[in-house]
C-alpha cells in the first residue's frame, strides 16, 4: 500500500503537542476561532487522529499564577472544542476516544507537564481529574516539591513522599504517568512503585543522542516491561549533537532502536512541535530556545503535524512492515489509552 494511504488509514497520535500554549495566549473569545484558523487545518492535512494536548506553565507564572494559569489553560481546551465541535471532542476514555474516531472528528486528550499548579498539594489531583485531565507528568527541567526534572540528574534524586502519593493518586484514578522530563533517578523510583503502565510522551534513545531528556535502554525496557509506550520526541536537539543537520533518518533510527530494546508494541510518536508554538509567543527579537536548546532546527518537513506523513513514509523505507508502521503511528498509544484512560482502580 502507498505510504499516504497507509498513514490516511491508520490510527494517527500524536502524545505531545503545545499548541494548547499558543491558542490559550489569546484572548478567550478567540480561542475557538483561532484554534479552527492555526491549528486544525495542520492536523487534519497530517492525519492525527488523537491528540494530547499538554498543559505546560512557562516560568512568567511560576508560582504563584502557576494555578491560575493550570486553570485558563484547561479552561482553553474545553472551549475550542466546545466552539468546533464538528471536527474535535475532547475524551476522557478509550470509549470516547473510538466514537470520536468513527465520527471523524479528532480526539484530544488532555495532560499536564509538571503540574506545577498542584505541586504537594497531591489533593487537587482528582480535581484535575474531574476537569478531564489523563495524562500527568510531575517535574519539568528542573526542581518540584514532587520531584527532579531531567535538568537535575546530578542531585541524584528519587521522588518525594508527595511524589510517591502522587503516583499512587494518578493510578487510583486512571491517570496515566508520564516520565518524560522526570530525572533518571526519579523514573527509576517510579519504574520501581508502578504498578500499572506509564508513558514516556516525548522521549528519545540516549543510546544515539546522549542527552539528559532521553531514556536509557534500561529505561526503555523498565516502561515497556509496565505495559507502557515510550513516543518519541521529534525535536532536533534530543536527535542529533548537530542539531541544523537532523533529517528523517535520525527520526526513524530512533523510532528503530527503540523498537529493538523495548519490543515493536511499545513504541508511539510524542512529536513536540514547538518551533511554531515558540515563534508564535517568542518577540522577534529573540531567537527560540528552551534550556539551551535550539529550537529552530527541526528535520525538513517536519516542524509540525502537516509533514506527520512523512513520518509513514520513513518507517516503510527503512523496512517496517504495514502491520509495525501502523503499531507504531497509534496503535500502541490506542491499546495503552483504551486499557487505562478513566480507568480507575
Amino acid at each position: 500500500m502507498p505510504s499516504r494511504d497507509l498513514h490516511r488509514d491508520a490510527v494517527v497520535a500524536d502524545t505531545h503537542n503545545d499548541l494548547l500554549m499558543a491558542v490559550s495566549a489569546r484572548p478567550p473569545r478567540q480561542w475557538a476561532s483561532f484554534f479552527r484558523r492555526q491549528w486544525l487545518p495542520q492536523l487534519v492535512e497530517g492525519g492525527v487522529d488523537v491528540q494530547v494536548l499538554p498543559v505546560f506553565i512557562d516560568e512568567e507564572f511560576r508560582p504563584e499564577g502557576a494555578l491560575r494559569q493550570t486553570l485558563r489553560m484547561i479552561e482553553c481546551a474545553h472551549v475550542l472544542a466546545e466552539g468546533n465541535a464538528d471536527a474535535v471532542r475532547l475524551c476522557v476514555d478509550g470509549d470516547q476516544i473510538d466514537e470520536a474516531l468513527a465520527q471523524g472528528r479528532i480526539a484530544l486528550v488532555l495532560a499536564m507537564e509538571s503540574m506545577p499548579g498542584v505541586d504537594a498539594s497531591v489533593e487537587l489531583i482528582p480535581t484535575m481529574y474531574r476537569l478531564g485531565v489523563r495524562v500527568a507528568s510531575i517535574a519539568h527541567w528542573g526542581r518540584t516539591p514532587l520531584a527532579d526534572g531531567s535538568g537535575e540528574d546530578a542531585t541524584g534524586s528519587r521522588l518525594t513522599a508527595a511524589g510517591v502519593e502522587a503516583v499512587q493518586e494518578m493510578e487510583r484514578l486512571g491517570m496515566i504517568f508520564d516520565v518524560s522530563h522526570l530525572g533518571a533517578s526519579g523514573v527509576e523510583h517510579v519504574l520501581e512503585i508502578a504498578t500499572r503502565p506509564v508513558i514516556a510522551t516525548h522521549s528519545s534513545a540516549r543510546a544515539l543522542r546522549d542527552h539528559h531528556r532521553n531514556l536509557t535502554d534500561e529505561q526503555l525496557r523498565a516502561v515497556a516491561a509496565t505495559g507502557g509506550v515510550i513516543c518519541v520526541n521529534f525535536l532536533a536537539a534530543f536527535l542529533a549533537e548537530d542539531a541544523r543537520s537532523v533529517t528523517i533518518d535520525h527520526l526513524v533510527d530512533h523510532i528503530e532502536h527503540i523498537a529493538g530494546v523495548a519490543g515493536i508494541d511499545h513504541v508511539g510518536l510524542g512529536p513536540d512541535f514547538i518551533r511554531e508554538v515558540y515563534a508564535d509567543l517568542t518577540p522577534p527579537c529573540c531567537e527560540g530556545s528552551s534550556s539551551g536548546l535550539d529550537t529552530d532546527a527541526a528535520i525538513p518537513g517536519l516542524d509540525g503535524p502537516r509533514g506527520m506523513p512523512l513520518v509513514t513514509e520513513g518507517l516503510l523505507k527503512r523496512g517496517f512492515s504495514e502491520d509495525e508502521t501502523v503499531k507504531i503511528l497509534g496503535d500502541n498509544v490506542m491499546r495503552l489509552f483504551r486499557s487505562e484512560l478513566g480507568r480507575g482502580q
